[in-house]
């Protein structure tokens, strides 16, 4: 009988290590994990725990150029990096092993989807994976290897129709928008802090996809400084109905939480608990339109004690569909071990002071003096028309 949940894990995953004082720790990786193993999140009998080996590079080259892939190399067995394709840089510098961390970090996230995809797994998640960024040039934004863009063209490959991304870091999914520009049949969906204050500097409303994929590109291109009703009111006006138009086969999520406050790279002030809500949406759209058919991947996230591992955790008790409530405690040795091994005061519920988060539903009317309604609309005036959907009442 087919397992209820799916996890990629093995601490192999935490080798994806830039060094000392770089944002993207995976210390956040292993609090997550442990976090959720004294929750008891991973004693069920429903859930596969699988560790990956290493994607081959004719499954890299699906989205990765040659010519790159073989500078990974150089840049992991030689520590020969080629700034031309953002290797050995300040946002990706290199690494011995960083081709086989990088790889196996690809082959977790690709051995999820086929997990579900075949029908092992009614969900999967690999926590460590969600590197948006990686093009197929070169690296950026801490990504080597794009492993939701292989993975999606694995899942293409095995037969899926129609696939639809979903994007919630706060830097918008370029690298997996670009794989996918041009395709109809893949719908990504990115909500983030607005290019024009933020790296990478894309994801406009206009920017709609590419000639034969018109619609299939959606970019909610949020102000700085949103705050949790309005993020939860924005995408709650542009995912259901754009979810509900394309009719995806499967969803692939990215879950990078770094749009909290006490997150130091982005402006926005999303909180923990309107993350989860944005997630569980995610989920309660894959029971409704494709059988349950969901990957989960992590991203990014570099408030990496305070809140990345609580979001993620949150995230993975959907996949194991055992919810924990913000309000939940966390357990006394996870705090003891965050206290005496990183010497940090550790989060003491699942939650932040903020409280549960709420929003106006966008039904409920337009207000043209409020920016995140006006980002809103561009976004739905720009893809709806493309995706079918009326928008004659709006009007």
């Amino acid at each position: 009988m087919p397992s209820r949940a799916f996890l990629s894990w093995s601490k192999d995953l935490l080798n994806y290590d830039f060094g000392f004082g770089h944002p993207m720790s995976p210390i956040r990786l292993d609090l997550t994990m442990r976090l959720a193993q004294e929750l008891g999140l991973l004693d069920g009998a429903d859930i596969t725990v699988a560790s990956s080996g290493l994607v081959p590079d004719e499954t890299l080259a699906l989205v990765h150029s040659a010519e790159y892939i073989a500078a990974v190399h150089a840049a992991s067995d030689d520590d020969t990096p080629d700034e031309t394709r953002g290797l050995g840089t300040e946002d990706n510098p290199s690494f011995p092993g960083m081709h086989e961390a990088s790889s196996r970090m690809v082959a977790s996230t690709v051995d999820a989807a086929m997990a579900v995809w075949r029908g092992e797994a009614e969900h999967a998640i690999n926590l460590a994976g969600g590197m948006h960024h990686a093009m197929p040039e070169g690296a950026a934004g801490f990504c080597i290897y794009n492993d939701a863009a292989v993975a999606i063209k694995l899942l293409q490959q095995a037969g899926a129709r129609r696939v639809l991304y979903v994007d919630l870091d706060a830097h918008h999914g370029d690298g997996v928008e670009r794989a996918f520009w041009n395709d109809p049949d893949v719908l990504t969906l990115s909500i983030h802090q607005s290019g024009a204050t933020l790296f990478p500097g894309t994801g406009y409303p206009t920017d709609i996809g590419g000639p034969d994929a018109q619609g299939t590109a959606v970019n909610i291109a949020v102000p700085a400084r949103t705050e949790s009703g309005e993020w939860l009111r924005a995408l709650h006006a542009v995912l259901p109905e754009a979810a509900r138009a394309f009719q995806p086969d499967m969803i692939v999520s990215q879950h990078g939480c770094d749009a909290h406050s006490l997150d130091t790279l982005s402006d926005l002030r999303v909180s923990i608990d309107a993350q989860r809500q944005g997630a569980t949406l995610v989920h309660d759209l894959a029971h409704e339109l494709c059988d349950g058919k969901w990957l989960a991947l992590g991203g990014g996230g570099y408030s990496v004690v305070d809140v990345v591992p609580i979001m993620w955790t949150h995230v993975l008790s959907l996949v194991v569909h055992q919810e924990v409530e913000c309000a939940v405690h966390t357990p006394p040795q996870w705090r003891q071990y965050i206290r005496q091994y990183l010497d940090h005061s550790p989060p003491e519920t699942m939650g932040d002071d903020w409280g549960p988060a709420s929003y106006t539903d966008w039904g409920r009317g337009y207000d043209p003096q409020s920016d995140i309604d006006r980002a809103v609309r561009a976004t739905r005036s720009a893809v709806f028309p493309h995706l079918g959907v009326d928008l004659s009442y709006e009007i």
